[in-house]
């Protein structure tokens, strides 16, 4: 029975001497949570690692697209869209998405996600050249200004060239590079770094029949499958981030036994992102609707993540973020 590790992630100081460090960064780690399919999980020490978990565990991430991951970065949700959950409508122009790209970056964010395409769920299928007429504008004014790195969030492989042909640096994609046949390949070819996000079906569908044998382990096996894809076809890992999709194809309870063993996907042995801002399960547990009211529960997330050292996490409120994330990190290293 194959067997998964999930390291119990610290931060703490003094560190032991025994302890591994987790994916090069300022976390490590002393036990690990071994899951097996049809049992509870048992904890364990780094001696039970096989070879190939320790190197992906212990191995530092490279940059991607310009970001180095040494603390949690920041990415902020720019959404060119009509109809998206949470800020749908607000910058479709130019100017309105270059002024809110300005403002995130000097509030602290380290990349930009530019969207087309609502995914929320229900949402439908934009046509490629719809999706291109309002992305391209956008990427290349804000490429044209800011120094911060562009990531365009499609699922189509001519938008996605048409973005990286205006500025765009790393292609997010929400359903994992199978929407699409000819998007890997092209990345690939490109060396252009992606990541790759798990879901069920399309927006349309995705909350129809929600099933799982071990929501944790089902969507590390998909993550892992399609990693080795990209591999397969010439993509190296260090230029794979990967993303458990929070909200796609999950009920609250399955969101929430992956952001509470969110570090399982450090196995992976690529960045780890995590998109939960303003999403319907914060709602659900806090009372805040509507999605504009949930920055508090979308900042305790995000504060949760980097205790679990996710590398990226993908958010709307990019000031509020910043600020936790700060004096979060000045209180875990004892400095600023």
């Amino acid at each position: 029975m194959t067997a998964y590790y999930r390291p119990l992630v610290r931060f703490d100081r003094p560190r032991p001497p025994e302890a591994l460090p987790l994916a090069g960064g300022p976390g490590w780690f002393v036990h690990l949570a071994e899951h097996r399919r049809g049992t509870e999980p048992r904890i364990v020490t780094p001696d039970a690692l096989p070879d190939d978990w320790r190197i992906r565990l212990t191995a530092p991430r490279p940059a991607v697209a310009g970001m180095v991951f040494d603390r949690t970065r920041v990415m902020g949700i720019l959404n060119i869209t009509p109809d998206s959950f949470s800020d749908g409508g607000q910058y479709q122009s130019p100017a309105a998405a270059l002024m809110q790209a300005h403002g995130m970056v000097d509030a602290g964010a380290d990349i930009i996600d530019v969207g087309g395409e609502s995914t929320r769920p229900g949402a439908q299928t934009v046509p490629y050249e719809a999706e291109i007429a309002r992305i391209e504008p956008v990427i290349r004014a804000i490429a044209t200004e800011i120094a911060a790195p562009i990531s365009i969030d499609t699922r189509k492989s001519s938008v996605a060239e048409a973005a990286v042909a205006a500025g765009a640096r790393l292609v997010n994609d929400v359903s994992g590079l199978t929407y699409d046949p000819m998007l890997a390949g092209w990345c690939a070819r490109e060396g252009l770094p992606v990541c790759v996000m798990h879901t069920l079906g399309g927006p349309e569908t995705m909350q129809d029949d929600i099933r799982y044998d071990d929501v944790l382990l089902d969507v590390y096996d998909f993550l892992d499958t399609q990693v080795q894809k990209l591999e397969a076809a010439g993509l190296p890992r260090g230029r794979i981030v990967v993303d458990p999709g929070i909200g796609f194809g999950k009920t609250i309870t399955h969101n929430l036994t992956i952001l509470n063993g969110v570090s399982l996907f450090h196995g992976l042995g690529c960045p780890l992102l995590v998109g939960a801002s303003r999403k319907g399960f914060i709602g659900r547990i806090s009372g805040a609707n509507p999605a504009s009211d949930r920055m508090a529960g979308s900042v305790a997330v995000a504060l949760a993540m980097a205790a679990q050292a996710v590398q990226i996490v993908r958010v709307h409120d990019v000031v509020e973020t910043a600020q936790a994330l700060s004096v979060w990190n000045a209180i875990t290293h004892g400095e600023f």
